[in-house]
């Protein structure tokens, strides 16, 4: 006859997951860590609220380039699906590299998807399908709002002397949107 297993199934509290946990929130958006690299809170907090925009205009940024990208159409199609994803990845490692550096500075980067809606500058669209002009012109607009924004950040980071948030928007963040404004324009038909 076979031995019977009559050991018990407990539960053991410690090493369960701890589901629906509700913490607090440990550092607001808009406020610094005081972390040693050498920058005056001021300098921080102003790269922080600078780099802080250029993110969520980025990420919107990226969400138009993925929209597009889908809803290509028209004899243009396969080049410009294929131009579109290139591009939405190029903006996705700039949104990675312009996050952390607002939490190496000590801030909290911008990241829920409503809060980046209510901050964007980046015009919405409409929900459907453009005609590929448009889009077209959308993505320049939004890269030029970017660039524009790039363009007093750099000043003002070179002014402050916070030369690690300089050199990203200038050897990434700058020349990543210039490049592709270039790549999108020459699709453009000229009068």
């Amino acid at each position: 006859m076979p031995a019977q297993n009559t050991s018990k199934v407990t539960e053991i509290d410690d090493i369960q997951p701890l589901l629906r946990h509700h913490g607090h929130e440990i550092q607001q958006y808009g406020t610094l860590r005081n972390l040693p690299i050498a920058l005056s809170s001021n300098t921080r907090s102003e790269s922080c609220h600078l780099v802080n925009q250029i993110l969520a205009d980025t990420i919107i940024l990226y969400h138009l380039y993925k929209k597009h990208h889908w809803l290509m159409r028209g004899h243009t199609f396969y080049q410009l699906h294929l131009l579109l994803d290139k591009h939405a990845d190029e903006q996705i490692e700039l949104i990675d590299a312009l996050g952390e550096r607002v939490q190496t500075l000590g801030g909290v980067a911008i990241a829920d998807p409503r809060h980046i809606a209510e901050v964007t500058k980046i015009q919405r669209p409409p929900n459907g399908v453009e005609e590929v002009p448009m889009m077209l012109s959308r993505l320049l607009e939004a890269h030029e709002l970017i660039i524009g924004e790039l363009r007093v950040a750099i000043d003002k980071t070179s002014t402050n002397q916070d030369s690690g948030t300089n050199d990203l928007l200038v050897s990434q963040a700058l020349r990543t949107n210039e490049l592709q404004v270039w790549f999108l324009a020459e699709h453009l038909e000229t009068p």
